[in-house]
């Protein structure tokens, strides 16, 4: 699990090509054989997710599907912790491209604030999209959300907008994880066992959020 942490520079409104950040899991460069090999990995493991849903996806059952051994999974994810995000890795690349290069308003073009609203309503609905793989992710470990890859970016994404919305002296760094905060698959699962939260509801809470800290 890749939980590297980049600085990222300030942000120009012109879209320009770059390098996508670190994201969980992402694979260093592989032969062919090991590419085929994970490819295979990944496809039988989000058909069983599919299928069984994520308390059903179990490393024997994934190596069955695969028509790999059970250490192979193990070489190459490290536990079935390590197989979950990587499910998330390619969801979380377009989701990076998305707001680094896509269109406004959450890609670059719009003003701080609006881009801040589309990126928190995108993350919304990327976890209601993968909401069991996002909480078995995050609960497979203390502080597993933290220490990702996908947290940092986000965290420093956030960051780099608020220093343009927010006066000088504005602790951003705090305020980014104020704001990533209520997106906690774990949150969210309380929220709805206990308060019948949707999607919706979440969507207007973070609207709520983001006119007291940013106006």
């Amino acid at each position: 699990m890749d939980s590297r942490r980049s600085a990222l520079p300030p942000e120009s409104d012109t879209p320009v090509p770059r390098p996508l950040l670190p994201v969980v899991g992402q694979p260093a460069p592989e032969r062919v054989d090991a590419a085929r090999n994970r490819r295979r990995i990944l496809a039988a493991a989000a058909r069983i997710a599919a299928t069984h849903g994520v308390q059903g996806l179990t490393v024997d059952l994934v190596a069955g599907a695969a028509g790999v051994g059970v250490g192979t999974i193990y070489r190459r994810f490290g536990d079935r912790a390590g197989l979950v995000f990587a499910l998330l890795d390619e969801h979380e690349r377009s989701f990076q491209s998305e707001f680094m290069a896509g269109t406004p308003p959450l890609g670059p073009g719009a003003e701080p604030t609006a881009r801040v609203r589309a990126f928190l309503h995108a993350l919304a609905d990327r976890l209601e999209a993968q909401f069991e793989l996002m909480l078995a992710a995050e609960t497979s470990a203390p502080g597993a959300r933290y220490r990702s890859g996908p947290y940092a970016v986000h965290h420093a994404h956030l960051v780099a907008l608020l220093d343009q919305a927010r006066p000088p002296g504005t602790d951003t760094h705090f305020l980014a994880d104020a704001l990533l905060a209520p997106l906690s698959a774990s949150l969210i699962a309380h929220q709805r066992r206990t308060r019948g939260v949707t999607a919706r509801d979440v969507k207007a809470g973070l609207d709520d959020l983001l006119r007291w800290s940013l106006g």
